[in-house]
């Protein structure tokens, strides 16, 4: 019974994430806990959980040396966590932004790569490349509102693409037609539709 009592003493330790490392999403909290854990040997990657903000160690008393480890690791990724590259489902719930919005601002230029990386998917043997960012420039695009400038920019180029559309199709209309009536003119073979102003010099009586 003694033995079982000193087993659930509990060494524990508590990192609290600081907002220059989240960038106030939970899901760069939980990206941060998955660093952590892919660090940690397999026999203490659920000592280490994330709620809210705080990161925490805790293992029974008798795994001190499991636990000191364990402790190392964790303070190295959280003051490594500033610098960490930000991926994929991160920039999009920092910036609200959709899948679809990154790619294309992706490909535009506007949103800057910090290059790519390569993972294999749990219990997979496919390996998955996406691009990641530096937090430094996310941050700044979190500062300045860059997201909504940038949907402003693409509903305007939108507006105006769909006007130039418009704008041609009517050309074509017309081009159309004025075909459609010369191809007329040949089949009735009438010379007066070849004169202009004919209707004006009928209409004077110059005929009667």
């Amino acid at each position: 019974m003694a033995k079982r009592e000193k087993n659930d003493i509990e060494l524990i330790r508590t990192w609290t994430l600081s907002a220059a490392v989240t960038m106030g999403s939970s899901v760069r909290a939980k990206g941060l806990l998955q660093e952590i854990q892919a660090r940690l040997p397999a026999t203490s990657k659920k000592a280490v959980s994330l709620e809210g903000t705080d990161l925490i160690l805790a293992m029974p008393a008798d795994e001190k040396p499991a636990f000191n480890a364990a402790a190392a690791v964790v303070s190295q990724a959280v003051d490594e966590a500033p610098s960490l590259p930000v991926i994929p489902r991160e920039i999009q719930d920092i910036l609200g932004m959709k899948a679809s919005e990154r790619h294309r601002w992706l490909a535009d230029g506007r949103l800057s790569s910090a290059g790519t990386r390569t993972v294999r998917l749990a219990g997979r043997a496919r390996q998955i490349t996406f691009h990641v960012f530096d937090p430094k420039i996310v941050e700044d695009l979190l500062d300045r509102g860059a997201v909504d400038e940038w949907r402003v920019e693409d509903a305007e180029a939108k507006a105006e693409k769909r006007a130039k559309a418009a704008y041609q199709r009517k050309v074509t209309r017309l081009a159309k037609k004025k075909k459609q009536e010369k191809k007329a003119d040949k089949v009735t073979g009438d010379p007066a539709s070849s004169l202009r102003g004919w209707d004006d010099f009928d209409l004077d009586g110059l005929l009667r």
